[in-house]
């Protein structure tokens, strides 16, 4: 079982400011929720960050919450929770491989995602992962995030490819240009 195996954890990354995060669970396996939420939080606050914490009805609206907060608040990174259970219909299939994929689009556009949905066959699976004191997967998540976070403000400064916005200094309306003797 991988569960038992040993893994390689990065360090915790260091900040010189705060960080701000999202943490958006489904709870529709309540009990895995919490214990996922609470080793997120412990991750976070471990790092010297806050954060927030919103609920959505299910998995497939995890995303779409990541998505508002980003466009209408300011996160610096998110943790996406909740738990699918493989039932005896392909919606499982459907559920895990659209909230994943979501997850993913949001991440190649720029945003700061740690992925802790489970895809698991069985409530004792989720139990498992989702423990703090066992595989804590809402911990890794909340961890993947925060080294997420950590790249974009080491490589802030860089400015190449799609998105290139510049600072503000760097705008120049025609009336300010420094031939113009009004600016």
């Amino acid at each position: 079982m991988a569960g038992h195996e040993t893994h390689y954890i990065l360090p915790r990354p260091h900040f010189d400011k705060p960080v701000k995060m999202l943490i958006v669970v489904a709870p529709y396996y309540k009990d895995i929720a919490d214990n996922m939420v609470a080793g997120a939080k412990a991750e976070i606050e471990a790092c010297g960050g806050s954060w927030d914490l919103v609920e959505v009805p299910g998995a497939l609206e995890v995303p779409t919450a990541i998505g508002i907060a980003e466009r209408m608040s300011n996160f610096d990174g998110y943790v996406a929770l909740g738990c699918v259970i493989r039932g005896e219909t392909t919606h499982y299939d459907t559920v895990c491989n659209d909230s994943s994929r979501a997850l993913q689009m949001l991440g190649l556009q720029g945003l700061c995602i740690g992925n802790g949905i489970l895809t698991v066959e069985n409530r004792k699976q989720a139990e498992v992962r989702a423990d703090p004191s066992d595989q804590n997967k809402g911990g890794g998540a909340a961890a993947a995030a925060l080294h997420l976070i950590a790249l974009g403000r080491k490589w802030g400064g860089q400015r190449k490819g799609v998105g290139f916005v510049p600072d503000a200094e760097e705008y120049k309306l025609a009336g300010e240009l420094k031939d113009n003797p009004t600016a």
